[in-house]
């Protein structure tokens, strides 16, 4: 029997919190809609999904000493996620709220995280998380961790490879200075703007490039999936749904299995691949983690384009 590899993951496990409207929204107007909790964060959400397609899986967070943070331990007690977090009970544990239009999209949130930007370098240095490191195969982490944190967590990876989400256009520049080290970093279109400093895509494209990002996943909700690496730039097309009930969770379920999938020694396209049907089933379902059988997730796989490179396809498309 193949030995499952081994991830250690790095970054935020809070409380998400989502409003929905039922109509169209109005600025400045109480909208009726329906209000959502549950244990969310990019890096847990990640890690649930790698766990779900194949690896073992251990998580550092930092969370306060609160009923939050209770349940932040019992989701990664239910998925059998080792929890290697700080627990800081004189703290809130952080959490982010989102409100979403009548058709599932984000239309804002606030994220409040202070304990992240505060504690995460200091956890890094325990020999606790030291050692998970060691005995891992690979990285992944979100860009809700502070830039020296993210510096920190590089240098203690060594040769591993390290995996990163972007989180938001305000957060990913974070991780500039590390993106040398980056086996690959997932991030929407939004956030590769932001992350760049440039006004197109292709433009974006070639200026991390150039900083130095070996490879690259870029999402934009229905449309095309942009990726590049060495050998160029492709394009996958998501499958067609029909039935958004939530775009949280999506990128974050993307890079959990796509990353499940590299450290399996899975080709970069196919792996893409399958972060996009696990992105899929995750946008129809009310959970930021979605609940699917195997024979359901082949299904959606079957149903992704096979990448196709832009001199065949357009790059703008």
């Amino acid at each position: 029997m193949m030995q499952r590899p081994n991830l250690f993951g790095c970054g935020a496990a809070h409380i998400d919190r989502r409003a929905r409207s039922f109509e169209p929204l109005r600025s400045g107007a109480s909208n009726p809609g329906t209000l959502r909790e549950e244990v969310g964060g990019g890096a847990l959400n990640a890690a649930r999904n790698a766990k779900r397609h194949g690896a073992d899986v251990s998580l550092m967070s930092v969370r306060g000493g609160d009923m939050i943070g209770d349940l932040v331990g019992s989701s990664l007690d239910r998925w059998s996620i080792h929890d290697l977090s700080a627990v800081f009970l004189d703290r809130s544990t952080p959490s982010y709220t989102a409100l979403l239009d009548h058709q599932g999209e984000l239309v804002s949130a606030v994220a409040d995280m202070a304990l992240y930007d505060l504690a995460f370098a200091k956890q890094l240095r325990r020999r606790k998380i030291r050692d998970a490191i060691d005995a891992a195969d690979a990285v992944l982490c979100d860009a809700n961790m502070p830039t020296d944190a993210l510096e920190r967590l590089v240098q203690s990876a060594g040769e591993r490879p390290v995996f990163a989400i972007a989180v938001s256009p305000g957060k990913v520049r974070r991780l500039e200075p590390v993106l040398p080290a980056l086996s690959c970093l997932f991030m929407n279109r939004l956030e590769t703007l932001a992350l760049s400093g440039m006004s197109s895509l292709p433009q974006a494209m070639v200026a991390l490039r150039n900083s130095g990002l070996r490879r690259g996943v870029i999402t934009a909700g229905e449309a095309d999936t942009i990726m590049f690496d060495d050998s160029g730039c492709y394009s996958l097309r998501p499958p067609r749904s029909d039935a958004v009930v939530d775009v949280t969770g999506a990128g974050d379920a993307l890079a959990g299995a796509a990353t499940a999938a590299l450290i399996s020694d899975c080709a970069f396209p196919e792996a893409v691949r399958r972060g996009i049907a696990a992105s899929t089933l995750t946008i129809a379902a009310e959970s930021c983690v979605a609940d699917y059988d195997d024979q359901t997730f082949e299904v959606v796989l079957a149903s992704v384009g096979a990448p196709q490179r832009f001199t065949e396809i357009g790059i703008n498309r």
